[in-house]
């Protein structure tokens, strides 16, 4: 697994491992990371179908609990087909503008 922290955003991605193996790793490593807004690179997988997505979920949901960003990145699978709670962009730059906008609604208070 490899971490490329960013001020105060982590991007997170793995290559050459099966998505069960990402997402166990990842949350093995999630206490390291709970304090910064997270974006998970999904690019490393060839195949990623919606129920594959909605396995981050819960730490999805943990997460934004807790006031801060966790955005899946990945072409595979649209925002349109994935709940509400589950953020999922195309693009890494998507992803750090979605958490500038995230960053300026919890300064504001909305």
């Amino acid at each position: 697994m490899i971490f490329n922290k960013e001020g105060t955003t982590t991007i997170v991605f793995q290559e050459n491992t099966s998505l069960a193996s990402f997402l166990s790793n990842l949350k093995g490593a999630y206490p390291g990371i709970k304090h910064d807004n997270i974006i998970v690179n999904l690019f490393s997988f060839d195949r990623l179908t919606v129920n594959d997505v909605l396995e981050f979920l819960q730490l999805s949901n943990t997460h934004r609990a807790s006031n801060k960003s966790f955005v899946l990145v990945t072409d595979k699978v649209t925002y349109e087909e994935v709940p509400d709670e589950i953020c999922l962009v195309p693009t890494i730059r998507e992803a750090k503008d979605i958490i500038e906008m995230e960053e300026i609604e919890r300064d504001l208070d909305l």
